[in-house]
């Protein structure tokens, strides 16, 4: 046990992947088995799962952060948990970023897409009751948001930051943070029995992870986070991204669901070559100011 704890401080971005991989995915994976009694769902059978297999899946990185932080920093470790997720006066214009970047970006790729094509519809355009939808959107991306925060802002970030620039931690967290949500991705984005053949949907995924929508988000939390500190302002941007995407998102399975994102990512990989331009360069330099 005390060679187990030692191997945990002396690597614990590694560990904190270890633990949040297995509890997300293997309560994902036994949930949706217990629920279908099998491992294809179809996208609608996978609908059904949700109120079970997202709380399953969001366990990963919230425990997997409370549990290492034990390991890691003791006592010490919690009270520096709870001081970043309790600063909030950091300033209105960063509230705006941590708010807008999300809708603003995501709904300029759905709007163009809905031009080309009425399959790229916005859910809130073609629900019968609008206040719902923007009811959910809004809870589920709050709890989200904190839950999933705990664990990629609240533990990895800070830590990969002591060694990575904004840009690399965000890639690297982003990349990961793609892979953590496969599942979801192949089961919800209509992967099994949607249309979409496995070896083309692993294409569109791969190149997801790697470049994608997540990643890009990621890099813009990195800065967000780097020049605030708050680790509440880190899940209210998370809430944003989650909350506009089930707002927005086209219901249209298949292939449609692995395009649309590309719009966004692109449009974020733009701010953030405008934010390096701006800040020359300061999204590329390592090292970091805060403590653990």
């Amino acid at each position: 046990m005390q060679a187990l704890a030692t191997s945990v401080r002396t690597h614990p971005l590694w560990w904190y992947y270890v633990v949040t991989f297995l509890l997300s995915w293997g309560c994902i994976v036994l949930a949706v088995w217990a629920y279908t009694g099998g491992l294809s769902p179809t996208p609608e059978q996978f609908q059904l799962t949700i109120p079970v297999t997202v709380p399953a899946m969001l366990l990963g990185p919230a425990v997997g952060s409370l549990v290492l932080t034990g390991i890691v920093s003791g006592r010490a470790g919690y009270r520096d948990l709870r001081a970043r997720l309790f600063t909030w006066r950091v300033g209105w214009r960063w509230y705006l970023i941590a708010l807008l970047v999300a809708p603003v970006t995501l709904a300029a790729s759905v709007l163009a897409l809905w031009l080309y094509s009425p399959d790229y519809a916005p859910r809130i355009a073609t629900a019968a009751d609008k206040t719902s939808i923007m009811i959910m959107g809004v809870v589920l991306g709050l709890v989200v948001g904190l839950l999933e925060e705990i664990g990629w802002t609240g533990f990895v970030i800070p830590r990969a930051r002591k060694r990575f620039s904004v840009l690399r931690t965000g890639i690297l967290v982003g990349v990961l943070w793609g892979v953590w949500h496969f599942f979801v991705n192949y089961w919800g984005g209509g992967g099994t029995n949607g249309g979409v053949p496995l070896e083309i949907f692993i294409s569109l995924w791969l190149a997801a992870v790697l470049a994608g929508q997540l990643t890009s988000y990621r890099v813009l939390m990195v800065w967000v986070y780097d020049h605030t500190g708050s680790l509440l302002l880190a899940a209210l941007m998370h809430a944003s991204l989650a909350a506009f995407q089930f707002i927005l998102n086209p219901l249209t399975p298949g292939i449609t669901q692995q395009i649309y994102p590309w719009g966004q990512a692109a449009t974020m990989w733009l701010v953030i070559a405008s934010v390096s331009l701006a800040r020359r360069g300061g999204l590329v330099a390592a090292g970091h100011r805060r403590s653990l």
